[in-house]
């Protein structure tokens, strides 16, 4: 293979580890002893607010005031699309069951929803309407029972009205108005008279994906996520242009959020590789100011071969988002294996999945991409096994284990086995 880097990055989205964890295990160490007080200490901090945490329906009613019609009618079309997905999603999950292993020997699965699952919704500089949408309509078409969210204040009067106003319609229950590290650890151990989630999800910056990390075992977690990445395949026949505009589209997300392009073509990776500077410099002063060191820092352009050797180096980087802009897609729909979401043909693009088209776009990052998928509403279900047996079948089955425990030398376990054969008039040999 040929593979050569033609732009290389120059940082890693795991670049300032190190730091976070610091920052965020001191945080929440102090959160759980101090909680409500630890959290309005550091809301106020951060976020330079010290109003109402719990959204009152009051306040919810107010924010849905403010949204214009024009956006509520965008929210119910990207609320009817995620949802509608969700249900196929659940309708193709395996149903319960119960089979005889062996004569006597039953077995079953049952597929029940956590009980309470708490939803981070990004605010900050962009208010993350869609992310409302994703994380908790999976959420309620699973059928947990509560779900609490979370978002960061705008300004004094809370939570982005869009926001609310999304994650009212989506189903949640509770309503927060807190960001950040705060946010999620108020969902974790339980503050403000809410119960502790059994299950955290959300997209958020290096903070709140630390948070969770640091958490997951106390609580479940729908992923370990990082910065927002992309990655194009593109060939000769794909438009250099809508490619270039597509990286910068990402890039936008943060600092540090990761553009690859794969390619075939020469010609395009030097035509990207001016353009997409261009297309920046163009952009209003917020966006740009997150794009220039995503593109400079951790943009990447890698010429290959062939289409093998790109399915090859696309399926090394397990990109969170991969879109192909080239012949053929449904060899590359059958080859390519890691990624969180795929974008087939230049008709479709990362933007309509982060924001409306149906699949969710909470997604995995940093390579996790090779060993599981983004959130759906399997997420928040648990498939949990039972068991049950004749007195006839201890005979083959409490043999086998008590001999096993033996083995092993775990004579306890063996004597359980023991005294059921004893009981059941069976030898134990």
């Amino acid at each position: 293979m040929a593979i050569k880097y033609l732009k290389k990055a120059i940082k890693t989205p795991s670049t300032d580890d190190s730091k976070t964890r610091t920052v965020v295990q001191n945080i929440l160490s102090d959160i759980e002893k101090r909680r409500e007080e630890g959290i309005k200490e550091i809301t106020k901090k951060f976020d330079n607010y010290d109003g109402e945490i719990i959204i009152s329906k009051e306040k919810i009613e107010e924010a849905i005031k403010k949204v214009d019609q024009k956006t509520k009618d965008d929210v119910k079309f990207a609320h009817e699309r995620i949802m509608k997905f969700a249900e196929h999603q659940l309708k193709s999950m395996n149903n319960e069951f119960e089979v005889e292993l062996s004569k006597g020997l039953f077995a079953g699965q049952r597929l029940i929803p956590v009980n309470t699952a708490g939803c981070y919704i990004p605010g900050g500089r962009y208010a993350h309407i869609s992310s409302a949408t994703m994380a908790i309509t999976p959420a309620k078409v699973a059928g947990v029972k509560t779900i609490i969210c979370a978002s960061p204040p705008k300004d004094k009067n809370g939570a982005h009205p869009g926001i609310i106003y999304a994650a009212n319609l989506c189903g949640a229950d509770v309503i927060l108005n807190l960001g950040g590290i705060a946010a999620i650890a108020s969902m974790a151990y339980g503050c403000f008279n809410n119960p502790e989630v059994d299950f955290l999800v959300g997209a958020g910056n290096q903070y709140v994906a630390e948070a969770k990390r640091i958490l997951f075992g106390k609580v479940g977690i729908d992923l370990f996520a990082g910065p927002t990445e992309i990655a194009i395949i593109a060939d000769k026949s794909a438009d250099k242009e809508i490619v270039a505009a597509d990286i910068v589209g990402q890039a936008e997300h943060g600092y540090n959020s990761p553009g690859w392009v794969f390619t075939t073509d020469k010609s395009l990776a030097d035509y990207i590789m001016k353009r997409i500077p261009e297309l920046i410099d163009e952009l209003p002063e917020g966006p740009r100011s997150s794009a220039e060191p995503a593109w400079r820092d951790y943009g990447e352009v890698i010429l290959c071969d062939n289409n093998e050797e790109m399915a090859v180096i696309s399926d090394k980087y397990a990109a969170e988002h991969l879109e192909v802009h080239a012949a053929e897609l449904d060899w590359w729909l059958k080859r390519l294996k890691n990624y969180g979401s795929l974008f087939l043909g230049e008709e479709t693009t990362v933007a309509y999945g982060d924001k409306c088209s149906g699949p969710n776009h909470i997604l995995p990052t940093k390579g996790a991409g090779k060993y599981t998928g983004g959130l759906y509403v399997g997420k928040f279900i648990k498939c949990l096994t039972f068991q049950r047996m004749t007195k006839e079948a201890n005979k083959i089955v409490g043999a086998t284990a008590a001999r096993l425990g033996r083995a092993e030398g775990m004579e306890a376990h063996a004597r359980t086995g023991d005294i059921r054969l004893k009981k059941y008039g069976h030898s134990n040999k």
